[in-house]
């Protein structure tokens, strides 16, 4: 893929700002860069050239990538301004409408429903309004899709349970804030928990070690706050880590029974379970 010569500044910018662009609506599509490179027949180093605004890359290209990604040609291509506006930064309370290529979203509910190993790709390109040899196409295995789905889950809670974190003063109020991030975001993306907490056992490795490992991130935040708690004395639990593990399990495990059409909304969920953590690590109040 031969670069696009740039001409002016604008040109650069207008460079780095597509390859943010396109990095985005591959991450969307829950695509890899090794994956989208391997569909576009480039290179890995090409492709990320792209994406962090090092060479631009032509219409063919764009569109090429655009239908990978599922994405309309013209906005990965719309005109910006010389300094692109940034979008105000999402509070990791904000859970907008989730939005999932076609076969990740087919995946999903096929995988809550059927199981990972109880679901055909077949089943998957039903529920995603394709054929079969469609999602193949961008898709080589049922494994893929399951790897993308949790990669994007760890990747959102970890960075929303840093953000809750960070908002916190003191061990109380730091685990007052992982509880409540962790039981919104399990009702919030109750099917990505769901698949989170029951689909580790179908992962294969490399992948089940690396998002293992993800996983225990998570439950490491929580640990430490509550060991910290009980070393100030503002926690009483004898055992800290496993009150720790505990309160995390409380969590995971609401996609079990939770329902959006139930008597108690996210948000009311995340008070009770912030009320029953403190009650496990025998916080003073």
């Amino acid at each position: 893929m031969a670069p696009v010569p740039e001409k002016t500044p604008e040109d650069r910018l207008e460079r780095e700002a597509l390859g943010g662009r396109l990095r985005a609506a591959r991450r969307a599509a829950g695509l890899t860069l090794r994956e989208t490179a391997q569909a576009l027949g480039v290179s890995i180093g090409t492709w990320s050239a792209v994406e962090n605004g090092h060479t631009r890359t032509g219409d063919d290209r764009l569109g090429a990538a655009a239908h990978l990604f599922g994405a309309d040609p013209r906005q990965l291509r719309a005109p910006h301004t010389v300094v692109p506006a940034q979008a105000p930064a999402r509070s990791w309370r904000d859970f907008p409408p989730l939005e999932l290529a076609p076969p990740l979203a087919g995946a999903l509910d096929a995988f809550v429903e059927l199981g990972y190993h109880g679901a055909s790709i077949r089943d998957i390109a039903q529920r995603a309004g394709l054929s079969a040899p469609g999602v193949y196409h961008h898709w080589p295995t049922k494994q893929h899709l399951l790897v993308a789905l949790l990669d994007l889950t760890m990747d959102d809670l970890l960075e929303r349970s840093r953000a809750a974190r960070a908002e916190g003063d003191g061990p109380v109020e730091r685990l007052t804030m992982l509880v409540e991030c962790l039981s919104l975001y399990h009702t919030h993306r109750r099917q990505l928990g769901f698949i989170g907490s029951s689909e580790m056992r179908s992962l294969a490795e490399p992948d089940r070690t690396r998002i293992a490992a993800a996983r225990q991130d998570v439950q490491h935040m929580v640990d430490d706050e509550v060991v910290e708690g009980c070393r100030r004395g503002l926690m009483a639990t004898p055992l800290p880590r496993e009150a720790a593990r505990a309160v995390v399990t409380l969590c995971t495990a609401l996609p079990q029974w939770w329902s959006p059409a139930g008597r108690y909304s996210p948000e009311l969920i995340a008070g009770q379970y912030v009320d029953f953590a403190l009650d496990v690590v025998r916080a003073t109040r």
